[in-house]
């Protein structure tokens, strides 16, 4: 019979065992993550720098194409806001003779004491100021004996007529104004309605019936 005397270790392992200890053993997916070394071709590794040369090139395009649009966006808001700012130039500039045609017309009247010089004087610049609207596609409303239409007139009276049909614009206030074909002022009218009829007849000396019973 062979009488195996344990080892030290043995009796330690036994112990662990005993204990319900195991003994460690080495686990692959406890390794630390350290980048592994791969091995590639002279070949791929050019391929993977031209790749990396053709991604920032692409980077620096979008950066440049970017700073472009934002350069363009700011000029825009500058050119409109220079726009906004100076578009009644034209405008202003044909009516500043007008100004000066004034200016010399209440000078000859003063001159002269003549209220016929400064008729004339102002009539002329009318006249010139109505053909500068019209050149520029202003033109005044023909409103009168028209059916009144809300988007053309504004009535501020209502008044009875014989001439014209109820509804109807009887007289012109104050003249309307057409840029081209958009109303950039409504006339001003009177419109006619129907005739108020009196509930007593009329006893032939203009006069009501009801006024007969008066005393």
């Amino acid at each position: 019979m062979n009488d195996h005397q344990p080892t030290p270790a043995e009796n330690s392992r036994a112990e662990k065992h005993h204990k319900g200890q195991h003994p460690r053993h080495p686990d692959p997916d406890a390794e630390d993550n350290r980048g592994e070394t791969v091995t590639i071709s002279q070949k791929e590794y050019a391929q993977l720098r031209d790749k990396e040369k053709e991604s920032l090139e692409i980077r620096e395009k979008m950066l440049r194409l970017q700073a472009d649009f934002e350069n363009i966006r700011k000029r825009l808001d500058r050119e409109k806001i220079e726009f906004i700012k100076y578009s009644n130039e034209q405008i202003i500039k044909d009516l500043i003779p007008f100004v000066d045609d004034f200016q010399r017309a209440f000078t000859a009247a003063d001159k002269t004491n003549d209220f016929n010089v400064l008729h004339r004087g102002v009539e002329m610049i009318l006249n010139h100021l109505v053909a500068l609207l019209k050149d520029k596609g202003v033109s005044a409303m023909d409103v009168v004996g028209k059916p009144f239409n809300p988007s053309y007139h504004e009535a501020m009276l209502q008044v009875e007529s014989d001439e014209y049909p109820e509804n109807t614009v009887v007289e012109e206030l104050q003249k309307g104004y057409l840029l081209n074909d958009r109303v950039i002022r409504t006339a001003k009218v009177k419109v006619a309605k129907p005739k108020e009829t009196s509930a007593f007849p009329d006893n032939g000396d203009g006069e009501s019936f009801a006024d007969d019973e008066n005393p």
